[in-house]
């Protein structure tokens, strides 16, 4: 089936179910940036929200769409099932009461029914979310915390660790670009390449690859260190943040002990 299909076979499955007041498409569906590749998100609203039965209605649609090969009932998010047929259709679900819309804009959604009008009683647009300070500052002191790490990598020979450390540290430097960018419509996890911008993919493509092997890794940890403080001590001047100067100095200090390095910025410029 094409997605317009499997949209359209789920929306005659539910459409007159019991206890089913409305179903939208959300996610890059929702908001006209799907491509190919994209997994199909809906909303759907019953009376009972997501209860069993309503579940069992969810899996009846989606089962008319193909095989289903996995099911995801309400596992991580009590209200969310996830579901993927043969042909590696993902289908998404949040199962809400009327009550629980508030929080969704029009323009994140695409009505494919709405018997009692919810989408006209939506605002227009979502509020975009603002920065949170706590979080950023969380997410420099883990960033600082992993790259502390990094001595007890090398003096344990734990160089398969030391790799997965890099990869702590790419992540932390990915969030961090991403929030440079201030981009709307974030999507799913593999929706990076809209949501940066050339210099900084070729900052990321610079950076060396992780390898299991002592002086490799340490090299990584200092290039991945290099990339992403000044930007976030820049970052955290503008959230008005105070830098967690004393952790990362104790930290350098360590590095410097250990391994003997050097901290490979200038935290006064």
């Amino acid at each position: 089936m094409t997605h317009a299909e499997v949209i359209a076979t789920i929306t005659d499955a539910t459409r007159d179910a019991p206890g089913v007041r409305a179903l939208f498409l959300s996610g890059s569906y929702g908001n006209g940036m799907s491509d190919a590749y994209s997994d199909i998100d809906f909303v759907m609203v019953a009376d009972e929200g997501a209860s069993d039965a309503v579940a069992a209605i969810w899996k009846r649609a989606i089962s008319k769409t193909g095989e289903i090969v996995l099911w995801w009932d309400r596992n991580t998010v009590p209200v969310l099932i996830n579901a993927i047929t043969a042909d590696w259709t993902r289908t998404d679900v949040i199962i809400l009461k009327p009550d629980q819309m508030k929080a969704h804009a029009q323009n994140t959604l695409k009505p494919l029914f709405d018997h009692d009008g919810i989408y006209g009683t939506l605002p227009d647009r979502a509020t975009p979310p603002r920065p949170s300070p706590t979080r950023f500052l969380h997410e420099v002191e883990e960033f600082i915390r992993v790259l502390g790490l990094l001595h007890l990598a090398a003096g344990r020979k734990e160089y398969i660790n030391g790799v997965l450390g890099v990869f702590h540290l790419r992540n932390k430097l990915v969030e961090l670009l991403i929030a440079e960018t201030n981009a709307p419509n974030r999507g799913g996890v593999l929706h990076l390449n809209r949501l940066i911008t050339d210099d900084q993919k070729a900052l990321i493509m610079s950076l060396p690859p992780p390898v299991p092997e002592r002086e490799a890794m340490i090299k990584t940890h200092l290039a991945y260190a290099a990339a992403y403080l000044p930007r976030a001590r820049k970052r955290a001047a503008d959230l008005d943040v105070a830098w967690p100067e004393r952790f990362e100095a104790a930290t350098w200090e360590k590095l410097k002990e250990t391994l003997g390095v050097e901290r490979p910025y200038d935290s006064v410029a």
